[in-house]
């Protein structure tokens, strides 16, 4: 559900337990977020306050963000105003999406001093706000001029609420009243302010009302009332599916004494939210930088092909010089169209095109120069086509890892992977430039080159662990694993490397099925049938000199013809 006036309600209600808290830490992680650092009774809490137009939001939370080496000015504001203060209530203006939180301290000559944060959270209007005693702006996150209205949000400006031309729903004291002010055509959440379409959908589903009657009517009014005079009892069901195949969440009555707290419930949420978000736009941003690269490629390839098609008729222009000058002796010396002779190759007769601007022997020159030409192309694009298919290969293959990755760390590592290719240098330096990426390290191996965290299953006592990426495949299968171990791979498809450990015992048949059967849906290839994988000793296994990350060759293999299965 939307982040309403009754979630605001709510979250301000189980946050008065701060009242008397010292604030000790301000950070600014980000453009959208202030982070309030809380001591109280050998306690300390974060209250995270964020104004991100699709995710504002305001709860304590356990999830701390790294914070820039050098705070933004509206952080350097509320760090010399609020460090030491204390807080004195944390309020709602009714069912507003605004919090006002109340500051009370000393100064240096131990006179009394207020100050209020004000917390706007309004969509795209979202805005944090720092103000003095008489409610004048000290600085806010973001400075709006508005020159129709008096909601200038800039410093040294009175600060007024903002207005809204719905009802407020507290002011309902009965349901007479409550009709008095929505009419038979109009939705609940378009006449009430704090009141969210997403809350009023699943609390009519939750009360099973097919039908709007007064009724039915009188049913809903009774909940709302019951939800919202008690926001400091509620709990939030985790992750209810909604009819927008979104995964969310709606306040209903506590029916249990289990002890809930929403700030905690919405911190979580939120995080693997947002987490989910950073990662797609993350992996997103990265694959369109490869599948650019991947069409390059493909048109290259296209070019090399049709130079390639150019070049089958060259033994043709070989034939045509050598025809002519056999019989230069009974050719007429003089420019002609085209001419007829004998095939000695295959006693046929073969009419050859001329150009008429040119003599038959420089003709003939011509062709043989023509013949030189295309072989030497021949030899050249050939060569390039050899190459551009290994690069269109593992290319595919960076297109397959990223498809399959699932956070941001595998991300960073296939980053890291492509920024040491020089085919991805130019890309990969202009978006380190452009989005000023940090590259997250994850945990080196011993040989420092590559992390190393494969995808470890069990079968039957015996194990299999699964590369995640052309670095880790590289290193598990040439450093990690032991001679003597399995070596699984689909044939002929993208996929992972994965080796299966051996000790004294054998694998039987079954086990070697399994095992094909992961690799298998760890491959390109998931969604087949019958998929073939090839599985060897590791030491038949080998690395060509300069082969790209994940590519080898092997020998003495067997192949099993399997379904894929995740056996996790």
């Amino acid at each position: 559900m939307a982040f309403d006036g009754i979630v605001t309600k709510a979250i301000a209600s189980e946050l008065q337990t701060l009242a008397g808290a010292r604030i000790d830490k301000i950070f600014q992680p980000n453009k959208n977020t202030i982070l309030l650092g809380f001591y109280l009774d050998g306690g300390n809490y974060l209250l995270n306050i964020c104004v991100d137009a699709q995710n504002y939001r305001f709860h304590l939370t356990t999830h701390p963000k790294p914070n820039p080496k050098v705070a933004p000015n509206f952080c350097m504001v509320l760090r010399k105003h609020l460090l030491g203060l204390h807080i004195k209530n944390i309020l709602t203006n009714n069912l507003e999406r605004l919090v006002i939180i109340e500051f009370e301290g000393f100064d240096d000559v131990d006179d009394i001093i207020s100050k209020k944060m004000i917390i706007e959270l309004m969509g795209k209007h979202c805005n944090i706000l720092l103000l003095d005693d008489q409610n004048i702006i000290i600085d806010s996150l973001r400075h709006i001029h508005n020159e129709d209205s008096n909601r200038a949000l800039v410093p040294h400006v009175r600060y007024h609420y903002p207005t809204t031309a719905k009802y407020n729903f507290l002011d309902c004291l009965s349901f007479e009243n409550f009709c008095e002010k929505i009419s038979s055509n109009d939705a609940i959440y378009e006449v009430f302010n704090g009141i969210s379409k997403s809350f009023i959908e699943n609390s009519i589903n939750f009360l099973k009302i097919d039908t709007f009657n007064q009724e039915n009517l009188k049913i809903l009014y009774e909940y709302l009332q019951q939800i919202i005079s008690k926001t400091d009892n509620c709990l939030a069901l985790d992750f209810q599916i909604v009819n927008t195949h979104k995964k969310d969440y709606y306040l209903m009555p506590k029916n249990n004494s289990n002890p809930f707290h929403l700030n905690f419930f919405l911190d979580d949420f939120y995080y693997e939210k947002e987490s989910l978000e950073e990662f797609k736009i993350y992996r997103d941003s990265i694959l369109k930088m490869i599948l650019d690269l991947l069409k390059k490629y493909k048109k290259r390839l296209f070019n090399i092909d049709e130079k390639l098609e150019v070049c089958q008729n060259m033994d043709t222009y070989q034939l045509y010089g050598e025809l002519i000058t056999a019989n230069l002796y009974k050719i007429p010396n003089q420019n002609l169209a085209q001419i007829t002779l004998d095939n000695y190759y295959n006693n046929q007769k073969i009419t050859i095109p001329l150009d008429d601007k040119y003599s038959p022997l420089v003709n003939a020159k011509r062709f043989f120069k023509k013949y030189q030409k295309l072989k030497n192309t021949l030899e050249i694009v050939g060569l390039q086509k050899k190459e551009t298919l290994q690069e269109l290969k593992y290319i595919e293959s960076i297109v397959y890892e990223l498809e399959n990755c699932s956070s941001v760390e595998e991300v960073s590592e296939i980053f890291e992977e492509i920024s040491e290719n020089v085919i991805f240098k130019e890309k990969t330096d202009h978006y380190k430039k452009s989005k000023k990426t940090k590259i997250k390290k994850s945990s080196l191996t011993k040989n420092k080159h590559v992390s190393f965290n494969p995808l470890k299953y069990t079968i039957n006592g015996f194990v299999l662990l699964v590369g995640r990426n052309n670095k880790e495949n590289d290193y598990l299968t040439l450093k990690y694993a032991k001679k003597t171990d399995l070596w699984f791979h689909t044939k002929d498809i993208h996929g992972s490397h994965a080796i299966l450990q051996l000790s004294s015992s054998l694998p039987n048949d079954d086990v070697l099925l399994k095992c094909a059967e992961i690799v298998a849906f760890h491959s390109k290839a998931k969604n087949s049938s019958n998929v073939p994988v090839d599985v060897c000793e590791v030491k038949f296994v080998k690395k060509p000199n300069g082969a790209k990350p994940g590519m080898v060759i092997y020998s003495n293999q067997k192949t099993l013809y399997v379904n894929p299965k995740d056996k996790n």
